[in-house]
């Protein structure tokens, strides 16, 4: 039995030959929501419901549409049906930000372990749940066997099949009873064309597409962002931050930082810096980093932001400028 997003289900079904969880013809709405909240919930939370479906875990690594990409997606399907995944409806928490860095969320979940075990530095699958037993040549595909498969639940499964007749070929599958906690979580969805459904969501909906079309700050003046938005800093301790101020290098981080500065885009600042505080104190090859732009560029708000984070003012570049020499005109004696 292979769990793999349903994209790939025909090919692990007709080319593999093997028992596939889902496929391109699974109209079940909630079943594919339970499996993307599988592949996007925590690794730990995660094996506890896929030990009771799967012997096997396969993951599409290849860049461009890969299942990384695809994985905010597949968070939105798990909320829709199991609230409260997400703080909101289009689960932007869950993201990979610019430069690659992925959201705490992201980072914490067993597709994001699985995709990059080994291959980004620190990020390592959990060799007591899964055991890699597969990578293809270019590493595209990567499968893993699920350790400690539950036994009962799988013969549960296999003495329990309901076919629509005898001997038929149509048995829908069962979920073993170990679920029916998880599964008494969810709510079934209810699709805006589907006018003859018992409840209505129409709030969902309409916070749905509301936030999906507030796309965020534009380049220009920062923007307020709403207290009920705004989580605490992780304030590093003054040895850490010593230790990044010694690193001078021109990287993906870097440029992404500068690039939100430059673009005031507030909100993304603010997320990247709730997940990685760290990013406050880079600084590129020519001694530069946050404060630096964010003083060049006029960001008071992302300006007191660094402060929190004990982003000093007083360090200089390669050429001995200060954070504060370079302060844009706009803001002078206001910061």
């Amino acid at each position: 039995r292979i769990m793999a997003w349903w994209d790939y289900g025909y090919q692990i079904t007709g080319i593999g030959n093997r028992t596939t969880i889902a496929d391109g013809n699974t109209w079940n709405h909630e079943h594919i929501a339970l499996l993307g909240r599988i592949l996007t919930g925590p690794e730990k939370d995660a094996h506890r419901i896929a030990r009771h479906l799967a012997d096997y875990v396969l993951i599409w690594a290849g860049g461009g549409g890969d299942d990384l990409a695809k994985s905010p997606h597949l968070k939105r399907i798990a909320n829709s049906v199991y609230r409260g995944l997400c703080s909101e409806p289009t689960c932007r928490s869950f993201s990979v930000k610019r430069g690659g860095v992925p959201s705490k969320q992201l980072s914490e979940s067993l597709l994001y372990k699985l995709h990059s075990n080994g291959l980004v530095p620190g990020v390592e699958a959990d060799t007591n749940r899964w055991r890699e037993v597969f990578r293809s040549k270019y590493g595209k595909v990567r499968i893993y066997k699920i350790l400690s498969v539950s036994k009962e639940s799988k013969e549960w499964v296999e003495n329990n099949r309901k076919c629509d007749a005898p001997g038929s070929w149509y048995c829908p599958g069962q979920y073993p009873p170990a679920l029916k906690k998880i599964l008494a979580e969810k709510r079934d969805f209810a699709q805006l064309e589907d006018f003859n459904r018992g409840q209505a969501d129409e709030e969902y909906q309409k916070q749905y597409f509301e936030n999906l079309n507030n796309k965020g700050s534009k380049a220009g003046d920062e923007k307020e962002v709403p207290r009920t938005e705004q989580k605490a800093f992780t304030r590093l301790s003054p040895d850490a931050i010593d230790l990044i101020n010694e690193d001078w290098d021109d990287n993906e981080r870097t440029s992404m930082m500068w690039e939100i500065i430059k673009d005031a885009d507030i909100e993304e600042f603010l997320s990247i810096l709730q997940d990685h505080p760290e990013l406050a104190h880079i600084r590129s090859e020519d001694g530069r980093g946050p404060m630096w732009w964010a003083h060049e560029y006029g960001r008071p708000k992302m300006i007191q932001i660094l402060r929190q984070l004990g982003v000093s003012e007083d360090r200089s570049d390669t050429n001995g400028i200060k954070p504060k020499d370079i302060t844009h005109e706009r803001i002078k004696g206001s910061i």
